[in-house]
Parts: structure tokens; sequence; C-alpha cells
């Protein structure tokens, strides 16, 4: 059963990774844009319907949010690449990814929020600077930010792998125990299967949230500014958090699956003796994916 797991994890891994070669990823962004600017109408005609009074309107407009978020985090991003390369790399629990993933898209909301009311209240910004900042600065350090997460995954994953390389024989005996500690010399002459896995800490998921959310969303400004030009403020802050949980979902969803497609290939590994190695390598190849993906994105913006 394990074997098979094994087998089957690969097989998705190789079908996903077809459509990278296949430029099956331009097709999925322009279906994006697509759709993105229909929302966006549909977006723009919800809100004349609320300054006009209509009770009905602000749902609409909310759904509207919502939806333009799924549609947006369907296509290529950054926070898909990170979420999805950390539950690749490590054996997070499928209820701390998820926090992680909303939390990082919550974490946009805020950035737009305290983007927008900071440059057209205090700045005094319009719309197209603002989107045009957001590109030109926030864009290049979300994705610098990424880069190095994916490096510092990639030399964790080297850092691990060498670890679990075996010692020289030439001391003394090296038998362990079940903790990984010899017993002759006492110590512990590399990481567990099990330590690898679980090593996190609070610093990595706050520097996973922020490298993340100091990118906004640019639907969220659009909607922020012209709600606030409409006297209608508060309906524009909801919409910006209904389109991060649009985006969470997606986000969450990739995190998961990243997760799963990890434990799958490492089901028929488990009990080898070079299984810390095998998800040392795991982390390693994640970790290297993350910074390359990224560093193209940072390229790309500059």
């Amino acid at each position: 059963m394990r074997r098979a797991l094994t087998v089957i994890a690969s097989a998705v891994v190789i079908a996903l990774a077809a459509p990278w070669w296949t430029g099956g990823f331009d097709q999925l962004a322009q279906w994006a844009a697509t759709h993105q600017r229909e929302f966006q109408n549909s977006i723009a005609l919800s809100l004349r319907a609320v300054r006009a009074g209509q009770p009905e309107a602000v749902t609409a407009l909310l759904s509207a949010c919502f939806a333009y978020g799924v549609v947006h985090a369907a296509g290529p991003g950054h926070g898909k690449v990170l979420i999805g390369g950390y539950g690749a790399a490590k054996a997070v629990p499928m209820l701390r990814l998820s926090v992680i993933a909303l939390l990082s898209s919550l974490g946009q909301a805020v950035t737009a929020v305290a983007l927008v009311y900071t440059g057209v209240t205090l700045l005094q910004l319009g719309r197209e600077r603002m989107i045009s900042l957001t590109e030109a600065i926030m864009a290049p350090v979300s994705y610098g930010a990424i880069a190095c997460v994916g490096l510092w995954l990639f030399w964790r994953g080297l850092r691990h792998f060498r670890a679990t390389m075996p010692a020289s024989q030439g001391d003394h005996d090296h038998s362990h125990d079940h903790d990984g500690i010899c017993a002759t010399c006492g110590h512990a002459h590399g990481p567990t299967a099990e330590q690898v896995q679980n090593a996190t800490s609070l610093r990595e998921t706050l520097v996973l949230i922020a490298s993340i959310a100091i990118r906004p969303c640019t639907g969220a400004l659009f909607v922020l500014i012209i709600t606030l030009q409409m006297g209608i403020a508060g309906v524009g802050i909801a919409g910006a958090f209904a389109m991060a949980f649009g985006t969470a979902t997606i986000t969450i969803a990739v995190g998961l699956g990243a997760g799963a497609l990890r434990g799958g290939v490492l089901a028929g590994w488990a009990s080898v003796p070079r299984a810390a190695q095998i998800a040392a390598v795991i982390e390693l190849a994640a970790g290297l994916c993350v910074a390359l993906l990224a560093g193209g994105l940072l390229l790309r913006s500059l």
C-alpha cells in the first residue's frame, strides 16, 4: 500500500510538472486574467448599486470580491509557490499549514488597507500611482523575500542531508536507539526522520506570512480606493477581506495538496534506513524550486 501511494504521488507530480513544459501555465494565466476582468466589472456594478442604497448590493459585492479572489489565486502566483513549496518541503500539520495560508492571505488585505489609507489620506496618491507603487516596489520586495525563503529551505535541506550521512565507523560502533542516540558515545550523529520533519518555529512562520502579505492584491487596492472616494469605505474594507478569503481557499488547497504529495512520496520509504535522507532531499528540491520560481518573478518585475 505504501509503495502504491509513492507511485501515485510520483505520477501526480509528473502530471503537475507537464504544464510547465507545454505552456499550460500561460493558458491558465490568460484564463485567470479574463475572469478577473469579468469580476472587476461585476464589482464596479455592485459598487454603484451600493452607493445607490440598494440593500442586496452589498451581498452581491462581497460575493463578487470573493470570486475575484478565487480566480486571482487560481492563476500563477507567488503565494501558492511559497505555501506549496513549504508544504512539500516539511511535514507540516494540515491545520498549521492552513492557518499559515489563511493568515498570509488576510495579511495581504491588511497591507492593502494600510497602504491605501496611508497613501490616499496622508500622501494624496491616486489609484494609478498606488498600483504603480505596489508593482514597482512591493512586488519585487515580496518576490525577493520568497526567493530568500526558498534558498533557506534549500540550505536547510542540504544541512539535513549532510547530517544524515553515515558517520565514520573508525571511532566506535554507531548503534542507535529509537531516539537516534549512539549507544556507545551517547551523542546524536544526525537528526532522525521525525526530527527533520517536525522542525518548525514561530519565526519561520512569521517570515512565511510576511513575505506573502507584503504585496497586496491590486484588486483589493482598486476596491479600497474607489469605495473611499465614494464615501463607503467600510464596504471597501469588507470587500478586500472577502477577496483575501477567496485567495485563501486556493492557497490552502495548494498547500494541503503539496503536503499530501510529500506524504505519498515518502510513504513507501517510511521504514527505509535512509528515510531521513530522502526527506532532506525533498526539502532541498522544494526549496530550490521556490527560489528559482520566485527569482524568475523577481527578474520579470524589475
